[in-house]
């Protein structure tokens, strides 16, 4: 772990971003260069880390990539674990060399990307770099040699450029569709040993209750919360000291309490409304309950349809036997539906507090990150810990004893499950994943369409190499002219 964060402190100082910590794929940080630049070309310039001397190794357009970009890039991919197809002296700068070619076509089709478009993914960044220096804004600071306000403006940029590239891509292939023959044709055409496994999935229905916190609990947050405030008011410290020392949001805690720039749509209704209507930065807010707890809020900015707020966060304490009591209640119910007086789904819809699921008759949905597309089958992984724990050893049909979790919003619930359905680990068949081998097939139509618009793009673009690169075996031909 010592190792893995004294390299993403070199990141942190050598690069704008690191590029694949949430998304896989790592990015660019190559600066612009002009049109004419030789391959033995070099800048004598000195990059983030300190004296080195840094050299451009490709040009790609008006496009430099320097070997600083290349050694940034290594280092991501050794992070991550990432294997190489070939040698990656050679796919590196290649790889940096395609995300340009991209990016340089978003420009001419006007492929816009807007702030809000990346405010949320800027933070995630920022949270986990401040993580990696144990939540010190000065320490990153120090690190980036800049203020966390031009951090955040340099990787809102970075970030808009790599959406760019995604939505070209997407562009690209949008237009390419996979019908029911195509897939039984790549089914029947593909060799026994090279169908792909789909690993075991499951449906779960959930009916969750919510313990009860008692008024003397809320009471005392509430307190606590207005004690800050009087603190504040009077000037006996300040309201990012106190969000250091007290928040219980720990993303935001340690940076003062500071969310960032943020659209309406980001935060919690409650929370927005009362954020979007202050307008004296020296002045708290009224106590706002959200879903996540209670809250104070100091504004601290206003730019455009975006507000920057500190806020500190105190949830109040659920007792063991508040817990205790809901997940008596819980059994009760599923004792009750065992016994037939009632089915799961019934329960769910009636009985449940959890607003994702009830209106589902408590089947749980998840999200296809990469597709977008919502189902109700979950790979065990995908599943929250806890519900996968329990969930794992059932039988279909069977109902779980009352068990507790931390949902999404950080809060502590109570939960029954039911296992729906399980279909195991296998390969693939035509009649039980049609939607699995058809994804496969769009996959592989989309890869080639990229692929060779990849190529195309290289015959009209003006490309250099260092001589270093000129024996490489690359995946896209043309570099090399």
């Amino acid at each position: 772990m010592k190792t893995t964060r004294n390299l993403i402190i070199i990141l942190l100082m050598a690069v704008p971003f690191l590029g694949s910590a949430f998304t896989g794929n790592p990015g660019l940080s190559g600066v612009s260069g002009t049109s004419g630049l030789s391959a033995d070309s070099t800048a004598k310039d000195s990059v983030h880390m300190g004296t080195v001397i840094d050299e451009v190794i490709w040009v790609v357009g008006d496009e430099a990539i320097l070997k600083s970009d290349v050694e940034t890039f290594r280092m991501q991919a050794a992070m991550e674990g990432q294997k190489w197809n070939g040698d990656p002296d050679c796919m590196i700068p290649e790889q940096i060399a395609v995300q340009k070619l991209f990016k340089h076509q978003a420009q001419i089709d006007s492929i816009e990307v807007t702030d809000a478009d990346v405010a949320s993914e800027v933070e995630q960044y920022i949270n986990y770099w401040l993580e990696m220096v144990d939540g010190s804004r000065e320490r990153l600071e120090e690190y980036r040699h800049k203020p966390l306000s031009q951090i955040r403006s340099d990787l809102r940029e970075d970030l808009k450029d790599r959406q760019m590239v995604q939505r070209m891509k997407r562009k690209l292939v949008e237009d390419i569709a996979v019908t029911p023959a195509d897939v039984r044709r790549y089914y029947q055409d593909l060799p026994e040993d090279s169908l792909p496994f789909v690993p075991t999935e499951v449906e779960v229905e959930i009916v969750q209750m919510t313990p009860k916190i008692p008024v003397e609990e809320l009471n005392r947050v509430k307190d606590e919360l207005r004690e800050y405030t009087d603190r504040v008011n009077r000037g006996d410290a300040s309201f990012s000291t106190l969000a250091r020392l007290y928040s219980e949001d720990p993303g935001t805690a340690r940076r003062g309490g500071e969310l960032g720039l943020s659209g309406r749509g980001m935060l919690d209704p409650a929370f927005a409304t009362v954020a979007f209507n202050l307008t004296d930065p020296k002045k708290v807010s009224k106590i706002v309950e959200s879903e996540f707890g209670f809250h104070i809020i100091q504004l601290i900015e206003k730019r455009g349809d975006k507000v920057n707020v500190r806020h500190i966060l105190r949830k109040p304490v659920v007792s063991d036997e508040a817990v205790e009591s809901t997940q008596a209640r819980l059994d009760s119910i599923a004792d009750d539906i065992r016994a037939g007086k009632f089915s799961f789904e019934d329960a769910a819809s009636m009985l449940s507090d959890d607003k994702d699921t009830r209106n589902n008759k408590g089947l749980m949905s998840n999200s296809d990150p990469q597709t977008g597309r919502i189902t109700s089958r979950f790979k065990m992984q995908d599943l929250p810990p806890e519900v996968a724990k329990v969930i794992d050893t059932m039988q279909v049909g069977q109902v779980s004893h009352a068990f507790q979790l931390i949902n999404q919003r950080g809060k502590t619930v109570c939960v029954i499950a039911k296992l729906k359905s399980r279909i195991e680990g296998h390969k693939a068949s035509i009649s039980e994943d049609f939607q699995t081998l058809k994804d496969v097939v769009l996959e592989h139509r989309q890869n080639d369409r990229v692929h060779q618009w990849v190529v195309d793009k290289i015959k009209s673009v003006y490309t250099r190499l260092n001589s270093d690169y000129l024996d490489c075996k690359f995946e896209y031909e043309g570099w090399i002219k």
